[in-house]
């Protein structure tokens, strides 16, 4: 049977590529393309589950391709199916032909029909890579397709403020999760000298063996996969992303941050349970999280105007509940809970304009006074204090700006001074000295070398938030992520077993990306004078191919996988040591910064309402 689990990855992507070359007026063919796709894939998932079942349910392990190998790292795809793969793929494949079948009359006539499909086609691919994983590295694949497919959608009313306001806001969420989950790798390799499996995991003898004397990479790694989780399942203090992210259209809405991608951390947990849940601290960790998050949820749903709101908080309540029941090792009863989450989710956001609809007409006819609630025997202080905080939701949105994104942005404007000249005055030479000590490495002492790629992470990290900052020019901003990427590139190679060709992987998908996304500002510029990253400015409205070419070029930047480079991040980790944790801190604060600064570039440029005030101007909010 297993080797029929690929074509459940291949399907939703076959769809993908057909339905982004059909004719975009063409409402009809798209539907049916897409319906036929995913209804295929939802009878094959039944029958194959059926079979697998029959057979005696048996685990099945595939290792499928082989991307890179060195003397000491294998980046290989692996594919994985048990009965939490057989839950989540029956749950989603129903839910995504429910959509699919809705989406065909509700985005009727809309002018993104054909990239409302392409995108959950893209989305499904995504989500089916990340329950078919096998190890980190396959699910690191299908996490990253899930967060831009996310953006996109978030952002498909590309002409409004708002919903494209928002989507940066989740997406910088998610990149923090995608850094969890690339440290989670990195100390994965240590801990385990190999690419490890979650097959492998499963074995406690194993896991043991590899944990008695390396308890705190064990709770590193297991930290690093939780808030992963936790950023993907919008627990605290990620909560207020997913209301944020209702901006898109109610069936993306419904399928994204109703039923599957936000149950998503909970699968991650589920996977890797075998390696943490005999660690009683991260399992309490666990626990407190869920708890705090189901019940700050509960309160905040309960005060929300908006129905969308009212059913995301519901969602991440119950989610931080399936958190403690995995904590306890309820995994059974975690998964039916998803399952019936996912379900009511989907049904309430799928109905809520119906709903909204007949309430507001309800209530000139038959109206109710508000009935008594526990809250109303509280002291009257304790009511109106805990309803004004969940009315500001906790002040969470606040809370993440604050002693996150603020820092971030403070220590990049004092970098202002940095432009092209200084960068080939200053930086330049620095580089270069960098390279001489680089072919002196054998005159070099053990504890220098040691010491020497900090200072060259910590100019590429300078240099990334540079580009994140950046305000007037879009070449400086690109050119200042492909340069901390170079830099990245020097500092790691400083420590051992680190060769020319593993370099030639990493930095290879970063020029060519660079260089095509730099043609595209360069054309752009000589037909729109004043670009600038000051303000959204809407040129995908005239220019939708350039928009599209330039997006592919930021997603080759960012480490997406379509370049060599994504290989090449996790390649890069697997040369940091385990005692060069701020080493490790500064590549991954790098990479968080690079992808924010690079998505940035394309949401400024390309989306928002139109500079131009020839062009009919939207609302702020869909």
């Amino acid at each position: 049977m297993g080797a029929y689990i690929h074509y459940f990855i291949l399907i939703p992507l076959f769809g993908f590529l057909i339905c982004s070359v059909l004719p975009s007026k063409n409402e009809r063919l798209i539907s049916w393309l897409s319906f036929g796709i995913v209804g295929l894939h939802m009878h094959s998932a039944l029958v194959f589950v059926i079979v697998w079942i029959i057979q005696g349910h048996p685990r099945l392990d595939l290792k499928e391709l082989v991307f890179l190998r060195t003397s000491h790292y294998e980046f290989f795809i692996d594919l994985f199916f048990d009965k939490v793969t057989a839950v989540y793929l029956l749950v989603g494949s129903f839910l995504t032909f429910l959509i699919t079948i809705y989406s065909r009359y509700y985005m009727h006539r809309e002018v993104g029909y054909r990239r409302f499909f392409v995108t959950i086609l893209f989305f499904y691919t995504g989500y089916n890579t990340i329950i078919f994983s096998g190890n980190l590295e396959t699910l690191f694949i299908g996490w990253e397709v899930l967060g831009i497919s996310s953006f996109l959608l978030i952002a498909f009313y590309r002409d409004r403020y708002l919903p494209v306001k928002n989507a940066l806001k989740v997406f910088s969420i998610y990149r923090v999760g995608d850094v969890g989950l690339l440290l989670a790798m990195w100390a994965s390799h240590h801990l385990f000298a190999a690419n490890i499996t979650f097959a492998k995991l499963a074995n406690n003898e194993l896991v043991n063996e590899h944990l008695q004397n390396h308890t705190w990479i064990g709770v590193f790694i297991s930290s690093m996969i939780l808030l992963t989780a936790a950023s993907k399942s919008a627990q605290l203090p990620f909560s207020s992303w997913l209301p944020r992210a209702m901006e898109g259209p109610t069936p993306s809405s419904a399928i994204f941050y109703g039923s599957l991608s936000v149950h998503l951390g909970a699968f991650l947990l589920l996977r890797t349970a075998p390696f943490w849940q005999h660690q009683i601290s991260v399992q309490i960790f666990i626990i407190v999280l869920g708890l705090f998050t189901s019940l700050v949820a509960t309160g905040i749903a309960r005060v929300q105007s908006s129905v969308k709101s009212q059913i995301a908080y519901s969602s991440i309540s119950q989610i931080g509940l399936i958190f403690i029941e995995i904590a306890l090792g309820f995994k059974d009863l975690a998964l039916y809970h998803f399952a019936g989450n996912a379900f009511l989710r989907t049904y309430q956001l799928l109905a809520s304009p119906s709903a909204v609809a007949y309430l507001i007409r309800e209530q000139f006819y038959n109206f109710k006074p508000h009935k008594p609630t526990i809250e109303d025997s509280w002291p009257k202080k304790v009511e109106y204090s805990l309803y004004i905080l969940c009315l500001k939701e906790w002040n969470l949105d606040f809370i993440m700006f604050r002693y996150f994104w603020s820092p971030l942005k403070w220590i990049g404007k004092l970098f202002d001074f940095i432009n092209i000249r200084n960068v080939f005055f200053y930086f330049t030479p620095f580089f270069a000295l960098g390279l001489l000590l680089l072919s002196l490495d054998a005159y070099i002492s053990e504890d220098l070398e040691h010491y020497l790629p900090i200072p060259f992470a910590l100019i590429g990290l300078i240099m990334v938030l540079k580009a994140f900052t950046e305000r007037m020019s879009v070449r400086v901003s690109i050119l200042m992520v492909m340069m901390n990427h170079f830099w990245i590139a020097l500092a790691v190679s400083f420590n051992e077993n680190f060769d020319y060709t593993e370099t030639l992987v990493y930095l290879s998908g970063i020029v060519v990306s660079g260089a095509v996304g730099l043609v595209c500002m360069y054309w752009l510029k000589r037909h729109e004078a004043n670009l600038n990253l000051d303000r959204f400015q809407g040129h995908s409205l005239q220019y939708p191919k350039i928009a599209g070419v330039f997006l592919l070029a930021c997603l080759g930047l960012s480490g997406f996988p379509i370049t060599p480079t994504f290989v090449g991040e996790d390649l890069i980790f697997s040369h940091v040591h385990e005692d060069q944790l701020f080493l490790a801190a500064l590549i991954a604060l790098s990479f968080i910064v690079d992808g924010l600064a690079i998505i940035r570039i394309y949401a400024r440029i390309f989306l928002g309402p139109n500079v131009k005030s020839v062009y009919e101007r939207a609302y702020r909010s869909s």
